[in-house]
């Protein structure tokens, strides 16, 4: 993955305007993605799962001139207003809302979503991510919000799944090479390349879904630490089905973990 190290990159400011673009999720390539993390690609059906918009609205910042190089996922609003159909065309729309100096460098907070033909919203997602200064502290990128989950043994395990390179390699795309290339993640100041945000989120929503479809839903996920390239983790979910999260099956510690505020069943077909 070569990158595209040379492009004229848009500092980020409050207020930046993406441009607008039609994206679409195919069959064929939810299937291939799917497969590659080791999620039964029919747990979906002839839904997208919503886990690709994360990916597609970072892709959109880097298209419209803001760089995704070194970026790191801190918190991820998903919410899915209906299902996108796959192979459906959907207009994406975002702009930047809040460039914040840290200690550890910038948080950039954005609000993109998808709109269907008729104009209305399908999926809105908003993400807040971390750019990494090198001349500054290694530590330090804003308040913590507190943990969603309280005692994450007490969670039901869900499923199980073991990462190695290969994997994460082939799902990654070419714009943050932290996710694929071992010197470039180090230089970011992580041992070992660091699976995104939206490859995490697969894993809880494939979990949701194996429970029953949700037709509506609105999570807040928390990328709590970072999943490398190695890592064997737990989906497990709180018995009140209030919260999700990805657990670290050698250390117990939550890894990503999403506070549930909505979620409602398909009604029967």
């Amino acid at each position: 993955m070569s990158g595209e190290l040379d492009r004229a990159w848009v500092d980020p400011y409050e207020g930046f305007e993406y441009d607008t673009d039609t994206v679409i999720v195919s069959s064929a390539y939810q299937q291939e993605k799917l497969g590659i993390c080791g999620i039964p690609p029919e747990v979906f059906g002839d839904r997208v799962d919503a886990s690709f918009f994360i990916g597609i609205a970072i892709r959109a910042g880097a298209a419209s001139g803001i760089s995704a190089q070194g970026n790191v996922n801190m918190l991820q609003s998903l919410i899915q207003h209906r299902p996108a159909a796959l192979d459906e065309p959907l207009t994406v729309r975002g702009r930047i809302t809040a460039v914040t100096n840290v200690p550890r460098g910038r948080t950039i907070d954005t609000d993109v979503w998808f709109e269907d033909a008729g104009g209305e919203r399908v999926i809105t997602a908003r993400r807040r991510s971390l750019k990494p200064d090198p001349a500054k502290s290694d530590r330090g990128a804003g308040e913590r919000p507190p943990p969603v989950l309280a005692d994450p043994s007490a969670a039901d395990v869900l499923a199980s799944h073991s990462l190695t390179p290969e994997i994460v390699v082939a799902y990654s795309e070419e714009g943050n090479s932290i996710h694929y290339d071992l010197e470039a993640a180090r230089r970011a100041g992580f041992r070992a390349p660091l699976i995104g945000g939206g490859m995490g989120v697969h894993y809880l929503l494939a979990a949701i879904y194996e429970e029953a479809p949700p037709e509506h839903f609105d999570l807040d996920i928390y990328f709590r630490r970072p999943i490398f390239w190695d890592a064997t983790f737990d989906v497990a979910m709180d018995p009140q089905r209030r919260a999700i999260c990805l657990a670290s099956a050698e250390s117990g510690k939550v890894l990503t973990e999403a506070r549930i505020n909505l979620l409602e069943q398909a009604l029967e077909r």
